[in-house]
């Protein structure tokens, strides 16, 4: 669902910063097509200019976050992917160094200081994928066990951040948050 959450996550950052202008969409170009497609939908709609920023593996993410940093925009959308992960910390430190407010998918983007993330509940996403893989170990073809998806996501909105940043978050997106570091 990281894909079909994206227009929701840009959602949630224009409803966070409603004077945003310009956002870069920081991603692997081959991970994230669709992603891309239809977070520019949604940035037309939303009037919002968006902007790719592409890393290629994890040793190309230094030399894009230096284009990001030249293109100076009101925010960043990451776009979810596993090589990020293990770069949360410094990705964070980067968008906080550039006063960036950020969007991502996973909750611990914002534990490690990013602004915000929207996502799928990794246990309920575990739980899944624990009972696929038990249907396959018990013999089920795996074309025939289901594909499943998730049912329940998570706002989780980082305020210590957004305070030294400058951002007010609005109550609407308070009252909606799942969880809000203090």
């Amino acid at each position: 669902m990281t894909t079909e959450l994206s227009p929701k996550r840009l959602e949630l950052l224009k409803e966070l910063l409603p004077g945003v202008g310009r956002v870069v969409f920081f991603h692997d170009p081959e991970d994230a097509p669709e992603g891309w497609r239809l977070t520019q939908e949604a940035a037309q709609k939303l009037g919002v200019t968006i902007q790719s920023v592409p890393y290629h593996g994890r040793n190309g993410i230094s030399e894009a976050l230096k284009e990001v940093a030249k293109a100076k925009p009101d925010a960043v959308f990451v776009y979810p992917d596993a090589i990020l992960s293990a770069e949360a910390r410094r990705l964070a430190q980067f968008w906080f160094e550039h006063s960036l407010p950020s969007m991502n998918a996973f909750p611990f983007f914002s534990d490690a200081g990013g602004l915000m993330s929207y996502g799928a509940i990794s246990g309920e996403v575990s739980g899944m994928m624990g009972a696929q893989v038990a249907k396959i170990l018990d013999g089920a073809r795996p074309g025939d066990v289901p594909v499943m998806r998730a049912t329940r996501f998570q706002l989780v909105i980082n305020l210590q951040t957004a305070r030294a940043l400058g951002v007010k978050v609005p109550q609407s997106l308070l009252i909606r948050a799942d969880r809000v570091i203090e």
